[in-house]
């Protein structure tokens, strides 16, 4: 990326399914699970952009090429009685990595949070993602330790539901 060329985060529309299809793909290589990803365009269709839509993308592109992407719902605090957002992915294609593109995806993600008055941004970053923690914490992030993510995946939501 050269100084003249300009990041410009905006909205993913319904046309970008494809493009968003795209990114989840190479977010999940770079974790490491490719044969995780289910998302269809029929899926993210309903999801994204249906009557009430269920998460929302931020897409970064540069000439109106997409480089990047973040991912994101409301998620509530009945500690603090105010919404948040959930940061669900934060992925720069490589070759724009360092260049300011995922501060730009970050600082839309806070002024989204401030306009409809959320109190925090979580997410989860991998213990060994070093580089992703590092970046993090430049904006003041608060790595907690004491806390572990909890996942029931579908099979063990069906076998608990049939209780």
């Amino acid at each position: 990326m050269n100084k003249m060329e300009q990041i410009y985060i905006r909205d993913a529309q319904h046309r970008d399914i494809s493009t968003i299809i795209e990114l989840i793909q190479l977010k999940a290589e770079f974790d490491g699970c490719p044969e995780s990803v289910e998302a269809t365009p029929e899926k993210l269709e309903a999801d994204l952009f249906g009557e009430n839509p269920l998460a929302f993308v931020l897409l970064a592109e540069i000439d109106e090429h997409p480089i990047g992407f973040a991912t994101y719902h409301f998620i509530y605090s009945t500690f603090l009685a105010k919404p948040g957002i959930w940061l669900d992915d934060l992925y720069v294609k490589v070759e724009h990595r360092s260049n300011k593109v995922g501060q730009a995806l970050m600082l839309r993600l806070c002024q989204i949070a401030q306009e409809k008055g959320c109190s925090r941004i979580d997410w989860t970053v991998a213990v060994s993602n070093e580089r992703g923690i590092k970046f993090y914490q430049r904006f003041g992030a608060n790595i907690v330790q004491r806390a572990r993510l909890c996942r029931l995946n579908s099979r063990a939501i069906a076998s608990n539901a049939s209780l």
